[in-house]
């Protein structure tokens, strides 16, 4: 049976459709790529990300500009009222309608304005940083799930050489049954090898669908729809990393090590504006407006002339001074200096786990760059005692249980193999990430 999951083809980066419309084989950035573009929790971080712009806008237009209202209104008054003319009571139906036009702003407010400006914009950053945090977490899934494929699909094309070999094997060993160079028993051992290599051949054949079902829901892919992903593996360059370095680039590049440092930016500046809403607050007010009205039995001057002789303007400073507010002034302070305090706090301990984190990974680095050559070398030993002893099976000089020792010493050294290599590129991908280079630029 013919194995095709993975097409061994070189491609040009980005292309994922032929003239023809037929989807072409995709390779691991393609797959980063198409994930992010449909990845719901992008989506929804690009519409936090409207939501800070607008909240921007709002506050620059807040501490900038006035605020401006006008009103209407129009009414019938039935029994006793006062006549505006005479400041008299009658007792006849009469008609208003009234005009005003309204404006304020703040002159002094303790600073929040401006510092609300800021918070808005450290807000924004926030979210660009949180989206790209989402964008290396899923590249990261997509990279896992994808060397997974490869990796299991690898294996299972060695499986199947095993059990064509495992199957000429047999037919040899019938064939010398009938002229009694082995015996019945050896030929039973050769079927129960044949029927081990198919059941691996099949177990492996099903993780590798398995694996790929993981990477479609990552991918968001529709599951009527093939998916064929390119066997593209970078060469194996074993690179020296600097703890050090890494971990000052880690801190100045990490999403997360960003948000917390302007996490604890935004709780400074609402603990200062806590503190300046102690002071006074002055306002400027201006307004504008006009009237007309009539009553039954008197002859009122015509609307446009009410409409001129009764507009009036004011203007107005208003200056508020908090004295007594029950002490909420006083716990809105503790509290914002309680959040700056603890930002502060998560701060240093998001700087810690970055550090550690780093750390670990150029250790795995290095771990699973040691055991890749060792398993390397292992492998290439046992494929030649493999082929070695197939030769000796095929001309009697060890028993089927002996060779199907050599089988399984050679099928854990090729998967211990291709293992310890999609471990290194996973983990050496994560070194270069905290070292500021972005997993679908690597």
């Amino acid at each position: 049976m013919l194995r095709k999951l993975i097409v061994l083809i070189f491609l040009i980066p980005g292309l994922t459709e032929t003239v023809f419309g037929v989807r072409s084989p995709m390779s691991l950035h393609d797959c980063m790529e198409y994930a992010i573009s449909k990845s719901t929790k992008i989506k929804i971080q690009k519409a936090d990300i409207s939501d800070r712009r607008l909240e921007i806008r709002n506050a620059v237009l807040s501490a900038f500009t006035p605020s401006v209202s006008a009103s209407t209104s129009a009414y019938y008054n039935f029994g006793r009222s006062i006549d505006p003319q005479t400041n008299t009571y009658f007792n006849q139906t009469s008609f208003h309608n009234n005009y005003s036009l309204n404006a304020s702003i703040d002159l002094f407010d303790g600073l929040s304005a401006v510092n609300n400006i800021k918070i808005s914009k450290t807000g924004l950053l926030i979210s660009k940083s949180q989206e790209k945090k989402e964008e290396a977490d899923i590249c990261l899934a997509v990279m896992e799930a994808y060397y997974n494929v490869v990796y299991y699909n690898r294996l299972a094309c060695v499986y199947e050489g095993l059990v064509e070999n495992a199957t000429q094997n047999l037919n040899l060993a019938k064939r010398q049954e009938e002229l009694g160079v082995k015996g019945y028993a050896d030929v039973v051992q050769m079927e129960a090898d044949l029927a081990d290599r198919e059941y691996d051949f099949i177990s492996t054949e099903n993780m590798a669908k398995d694996q790929l079902m993981t990477l479609k829901s990552l991918l968001f892919w529709d599951e009527d729809e093939e998916l064929v992903i390119v066997e593209s593996l970078p060469p194996f360059i074993e690179n020296v990393f600097d703890p050090d370095h890494i971990i000052s680039l880690a801190l100045g590049n990490n999403p997360e090590v960003k948000s917390a440092i302007w996490m604890a930016e935004n709780a400074k500046r609402d603990y200062r504006v806590a503190k300046w809403q102690l002071l006074p607050t002055v306002s400027l007010y201006g307004g504008w407006s006009t009237s007309y009205y009539t009553y039954t039995g008197y002859n009122s001057p015509s609307y446009r002339s009410q409409f001129r002789n009764n507009m009036g303007e004011y203007i107005q400073l208003g200056v508020s001074l908090p004295i007594y507010d029950r002490l909420n002034g006083v716990t809105n302070i503790q509290k914002k200096k309680h959040a700056y305090n603890n930002a502060r706090l998560e701060l240093e301990q998001k700087k810690m786990d970055v550090e550690m984190e780093v750390k670990r990974a150029i250790q795995d680095c290095r771990g699973t760059a040691v055991a890749y050559r060792q398993a390397l070398k292992k492998s290439n030993v046992q494929e030649e005692a493999y082929r070695l002893n197939q030769k000796k099976l095929e001309e009697g000089l060890i028993s089927p249980i002996e060779f199907q020792t050599a089988n399984d010493n050679y099928l854990k050294a090729k998967a211990d193999e291709m293992n310890s290599l999609f471990k290194y590129l996973i983990k050496e991908s994560v070194v270069k990430y905290y070292s500021g280079i972005e997993y679908i630029d690597q």
